[in-house]
């Protein structure tokens, strides 16, 4: 009986050893909610400059200036290229392409 008796303060003493919480465990965040919030969850990931650049890169290029518009239109056709050598691209873009009308 004696032995029982000094067992099962063994087992308490294990258990209560090895079940105890620490303090440093109990000032975890994580300990009293373990979920993020979907905002958080990527702070600590910072956005690659590189992948931003190349999308600002795609909205330039489907935003262009009228005039860009132009001299690539003329750059793709030869003889106007070779009037715009001449004449500039304004005035070969006109020559070229200003007479056209649409409906």
């Amino acid at each position: 009986m004696r032995t029982l008796i000094v067992l099962t303060l063994l087992a308490v003493l294990v258990v209560a050893a090895t079940c105890y919480e620490s303090r440093e465990s109990m000032e975890s965040h994580e300990y009293f909610n373990p979920f993020l919030n979907r905002r958080r969850a990527s702070d600590f990931i910072q956005a690659d400059t590189r992948l931003r650049a190349i999308t600002q890169e795609r909205i330039r290029e489907r935003n262009k200036a009228h005039q860009e518009y132009q001299r690539e239109l003329c750059e793709d056709y030869y003889p106007c290229e070779m009037y715009a050598f001449r004449h500039g691209y304004p005035a070969a873009y006109k020559h070229y392409f200003g007479r056209r009308r649409t409906k």
